[in-house]
């Protein structure tokens, strides 16, 4: 017996052996054709009988795997083509599944070099639990009629048809398995019972346009308006009971179409309401119209028409011609001609055609000339509220900006609702209210150095009466923001480090916090902003209860009572370390958090980093009850809770470092989960991190801080490994995230880094105000000498990375030690002083107010803090790097100018030191396009793997590359 236990092991030992020899580092190669669930990309129907996700590649086909739930489990693999992100439906009463399938990466790649019609897409219709399937050519896309779950609707893609712009709407009947044709439809929506379908038509030369509503079940269509215009925005109420949408009719006098809002109810019997601002000279001001940006709604009680107006513009008129004294243009051009011809030579017909030809040139050079009389220019002016390039990015949204306004039906009373003094307007839920506010006083000021406020009013829908709430109220993050009941008459907002409840109708204010034993402050938030508050997980659906986060534990505030107390339902959190972070909303129509339920809330271990899922039960008396059941608590990232509509069918994610996350299935206690997906299912063939491992320290200012420290794959205990060490502020709350393996637009990827033999350490940091530079110093020093003493680093081969505000302190660190023998920053900010003076392009937004109230951390400009600004700037540091440095900085980065790299890349090289500048032509802040991703993820690897492990340098990184060659050198390294 012992002999055969003998022999069993041995054969046991030599599997794992050849398992292990099996496995291999992933490569940069490796990634095209990677398969991977992207999202993730699942689906569960309403019954919980069947789940769905899609699997894609990067370079290849992707497949949807379908498969039933249960012990008789089957499962289908759908091919789908080549897609980022999978198009897949059940339909409401889980009989029918529909999927899209593209065409494949081989023809995309074919087509695109024949340079041929755009391919089109098909949709595949299969009903659950047999062998029937239904193919659709040519579709757009498609939509199951909601809870009917009786007809599928399938756009297909437009053929021609000049100025159309509809195309035709299939309409299936999944009982019959009949089809019909609607033509030229270009919008279309089903209510939520599905017994009705709105849709728009949208013909050449506008025959037949119009609204059209079909009763589903009757199989029978009434126009409820048509004319010669466009229908678009239809829009439900949320019961289905009634519809809204816009008519624009085309007007040559005007650049836009004027608008007319379309309202129906009584749908079995429809009653349509058109409101023509056009015929409306008492009530409406008809230098406006109605606008097509935005969709118009119905009031909850049908009563009231909400939607946008905006100013009518004058087409451009041609300018009246002036009288031409013919007689002066005929002497003019004949001496012209006179000219051309005595500085010619004529001696052919030929010859006399091009003089011809050069007076007819000149008298279109003249008239281009004239039309070109006006400069092209900007006007940058110190009292422009928003800088002249925020302006350039706002253009378009600036233009079609819209007012809100209501039609009252029944009066046929329109109602302006906002105007220039009031920019931004929220209507509340019932409708009886809307909350809108105003920073135009302090926009300015905002914009220069960070701090925001803004004036609050109050809106009464009722009568368009507006009352102001706040004035120059503070906001020092959105957390503040007033935000309403579900029943539409209070609000919750933030001040001077208290939430407070505004009662609308009284006009009356109470702190609702001033009496809790503790603070609901965001005392962690280490930015130049003045009591920030955590964020409220937001009202009870019955509008008597708040529930407020320390940070720590969660809060249940009632807002009315004066005899009732605020309670803390998680006791344990600060006690404990254990942060409540968030509610699982499980019903996706749920207004407010309905506390008759059990809630389940998302928790997080400080310094262990585990993750899990509470519940929290409900009171008898109303509320909940104090007190957490724990069910799952696990050394994972675990997320993603949700529930199947109509069964108790739950699933959840989870994952770690070296595990994608996988969806789970279970029950309402999350007790025996069972895994359905296989989101990558190639992971088997490639080896990865060994693990992780926490490394606790403190900052030189004497914090408690922590980083996780990524082993590398095929770990031995005792074996020092070469180290990347990559930061950004706090990240150690990462341990347990999978990173799939890609090329990212950083170049970075510490999954593919552990695979290769890297171990990865990544520390947290927090910040000292005016010291953003030396705070990354105070943190990532400690971090790295703690975590050499694990034994895992090599403390004489560790390098750096990190990206934008990381390739800051990449770049500031190297002039402050040489501990990293190489560092690698991408899109480095170099120079606090000229960076606190560019621009932001993506934005259009000036740097001062990121510097002075986000991430910057300084507290007032540098003229106010000079030394602080120099002594945080890695230029003015540049005399003491002597580590060799990787940048990678783009010519039209958006974020961190471009010119921050040269400067500092200048400095280096003036001095000799090892500098590399990777430039990509025409990229953003990071880099998007694939072929970029690609070539600087190797770059940088090969830069690290060379100055780390030791490997011979590549040319571009020894002795450089001449533009003379570079095309040559980038075909050859081309993959």
């Amino acid at each position: 017996m012992r002999k055969i236990l003998s022999l069993f092991g041995v054969f046991f030992l030599l599997a794992i052996s050849i398992h292990a020899q099996e496995v291999k580092p992933i490569t940069w190669k490796d990634i095209p054709n990677w398969k991977y669930m992207p999202g993730p990309a699942f689906q569960i129907s309403n019954d919980g009988q069947w789940v769905a996700y899609g699997l894609v590649e990067l370079e290849g086909d992707g497949e949807i795997i379908l498969q039933k739930v249960g012990v008789d489990s089957t499962k289908q693999t759908l091919k789908i083509g080549s897609t980022s992100y999978p198009s897949m439906q059940f339909s409401e009463d889980g009989k029918y599944f529909i999927y899209t399938e593209y065409p494949t990466f081989s023809e995309k790649k074919a087509n695109q070099k024949s340079k041929g019609k755009p391919l089109k897409n098909k949709a595949i219709l299969i009903k659950l639990g047999s062998d029937d399937k239904k193919e659709f050519e040519n579709v757009n896309n498609y939509s199951f009629n909601r809870d009917g779950s009786s007809v599928l609707a399938i756009n297909l893609s437009k053929e021609g048809n000049g100025d159309a712009k509809g195309s035709d709407l299939l309409i299936y009947h999944l009982g019959s398995e009949k089809a019909q044709n609607i033509g030229n439809v270009s919008d279309f929506s089903f209510n939520k019972a599905g017994n009705y379908l709105a849709y728009t038509v949208d013909a050449a030369n506008q025959s037949g346009n119009g609204l059209y509503l079909m009763n589903v079940a009757a199989n029978s269509i009434q126009i409820l308006d048509s004319d010669k215009a466009s229908y678009k925005s239809i829009g439900w109420t949320e019961k289905g009971d009634a519809l809204s949408a816009l008519k624009m009719v085309k007007d040559k006098k005007y650049k836009q179409d004027k608008g007319q809002v379309i309202g129906v109810k009584n749908l079995a019997a429809p009653s349509v309401t058109i409101y023509d601002p056009a015929k409306d000279s008492v009530n409406f001001d008809q230098a406006y119209t109605i606008s097509g940006n935005r969709r118009p709604e119905w009031s909850e009680d049908l009563t009231r028409l909400f939607y946008g107006i905006h100013p009518l513009e004058l087409a451009k008129k041609e300018e009246p011609k002036k009288e031409v004294d013919k007689d002066s243009v005929a002497q003019a051009e004949s001496a012209a001609m006179k000219k051309i011809m005595a500085d010619t030579t004529i001696k052919s017909i030929s010859d006399l055609q091009k003089a011809i030809s050069k007076l007819d040139s000149g008298k279109t050079k003249g008239k281009k000339e004239n039309d070109a009389d006006k400069p092209e220019m900007t006007i940058w002016h110190w009292n422009d509220a928003r800088l002249q390039s925020r302006q350039q990015i706002m253009e378009n949204r600036d233009k079609n900006f819209s007012f809100y306004s209501m039609y009252d039906v029944a009066s046929k009373k329109h109602t302006q609702l906002q105007d220039s003094s009031m920019l931004e307007l929220n209507i509340l839920d019932k409708e009886l209210y809307a909350l809108g506010s105003d920073i135009s006083a302090y926009e300015l000021d905002i914009n220069l150095d960070g701090q925001s406020y803004r004036d609050f009013y109050i809106v009464n829908l009722k009568t368009g009466e507006k009352k102001e709430l706040f004035k120059k109220f503070y906001m020092p993050g959105f957390a503040s923001y007033p935000r309403e009941s579900p029943d539409g008459t209070k609000l919750i907002y933030g001040n001077d480090g208290h939430f407070y409840i505004y009662d609308i109708a009284t006009g009356q204010s109470t702190n609702i916090t001033e009496n809790i034993p503790t603070t609901f402050v965001n005392t962690e938030d280490d930015h130049n902003v003045v009591k920030p508050m955590n964020s409220p997980l937001g009202w009870s659906s019955d509008s008597k209860y708040v529930l407020l986060r320390d940070g720590w534990d969660i809060w249940q505030v009632p807002v009315g009572s004066t005899k009732e107390k605020a309670t803390n339902l998680t006791l344990n959190g600060k006690t404990d370390q254990i942060r409540y972070q968030y509610r699982f909303g499980l019903d996706p129509e749920e207004k407010g958090l309905d506390l008759s339920k059990p809630a389940y809330i998302r928790t997080y271990g400080e310094w262990n980093k585990k993750s899990g899922i509470a519940k929290i039960s409900p009171a008898k008396k109303g509320g909940l009850t104090p007190g957490v059941e724990v069910l799952l608590w696990e050394d994972a990232y675990v997320s993603s809770l949700g529930k199947a509509k109509n069964a108790d069918t739950y699933y959840f994610s989870q994952g770690t470092f070296n595990k994608a996350p996988e969806m789970y299935l279970t029950n309402a206690s999350l007790s025996n989960p069972t895994q359905v997906t296989d989101a990558t299912p190639d992971a088997d063939k490639y080896a990865w991190s060994a693990g992780t491992r926490l490394v606790d320290y403190t900052s030189d200012k004497g914090v408690k801080l922590q980083g996780t420290l990524f082993l590398p794959a095929g770990y031995q205990e005792g074996k020092k490994y070469p180290t990347v060490v990559y930061y950004y502020e706090k990240l150690s709350q990462t341990r347990h995230n999978w990173y799939n393996p890609g090329y990212s637009g950083t170049g970075w990827n510490p999954n593919v880094y552990t695979s290769n033999g890297f171990a990865v350490f990544i520390p947290d940091i927090v910040y000292t105000m005016d010291d953003p530079g030396m705070s990354a110093v105070w943190c990532v020093i400690p971090a790295v000498k703690e975590a050499i003493k694990t034994g895992v680093i090599d403390e004489n081969n560790i390098g750096i990375h990190g990206h934008s505000w990381g390739g800051y302190q990449t770049a500031f660190l190297i002039t402050q030690t040489d501990m990293f023998k190489a560092a690698a920053a991408g899109a480095p900010l170099t120079n606090m002083i000229s960076m606190y003076d560019l621009i932001y392009w993506n934005s259009g937004g000036g740097n001062m107010s990121i510097f002075e109230a986000s991430q910057g951390r300084f507290t007032g400009g540098p003229w106010e803090n000079w030394d602080s600004y120099e002594r945080n700037s890695p230029v003015y540091h540049v005399k003491n790097v002597k580590t060799p440095l990787l940048m990678l900085h783009n010519d039209k980065d958006g974020a961190v100018d471009f010119t921050q790299g040269i400067e500092y890349y200048s400095a280096l090289r003036r001095l000799k030191k090892p500098v590399v500048l990777v430039q990509y032509k025409g990229e953003n802040h990071g880099l998007s396009k694939l072929e970029n991703r690609k070539d600087y993820s190797v770059r940088m690897m090969e830069f690290f793997e060379h100055h780390l492990k030791g490997k011979e340098a590549p040319e571009w990184l020894e002795k450089g590359i001449d533009k003379i060659d570079l095309d040559e050198h980038l075909k050859e390294r081309a993959f």
